[in-house]
């Protein structure tokens, strides 16, 4: 499994960081955002590092899976399948990623309108 020793997220899923857990599998952790936009606001990351969704590649078809399963799960959990929920992947700077190790944040929980912001 590569891990970036420098990447938070990275030190997230090996437990060297502290995190509020919402899901748990073998491909992909999720943990509830320090900083909500939402409020349900999970992210869900790959247990190995990939920088962002630019580089998956038909081999990270199983941890892509995974994610989705675990964002059903999540909003399911939380009782929010039925209103809606919003699934991101920000890519480079400008579209506000602010970690390079890619993710996906869970949105839900009020209405959150379009375009985004």
């Amino acid at each position: 499994m590569t891990v970036a020793q420098d990447c938070i997220f990275c030190r997230i899923v090996g437990r060297e960081v502290p995190s509020r857990e919402a899901y748990a599998g073998p491909g992909v952790y999720g943990f509830h955002d320090m900083h909500p936009a939402a409020p349900l606001h999970v992210l869900l990351v790959p247990r190995h590092h990939i920088a962002d969704a630019s580089e998956v590649a038909p081999e990270h078809g199983p941890v892509m899976a995974e994610m989705m399963a675990a964002a059903r799960q999540v909003a399911g959990e939380a009782g929010l399948s039925q209103r809606g929920y919003r699934l991101v992947f920000n890519v480079g700077t400008d579209a506000g990623a602010q970690v390079p190790h890619m993710h996906m944040h869970v949105l839900a929980g009020r209405e959150l309108g379009w375009p985004p912001g």
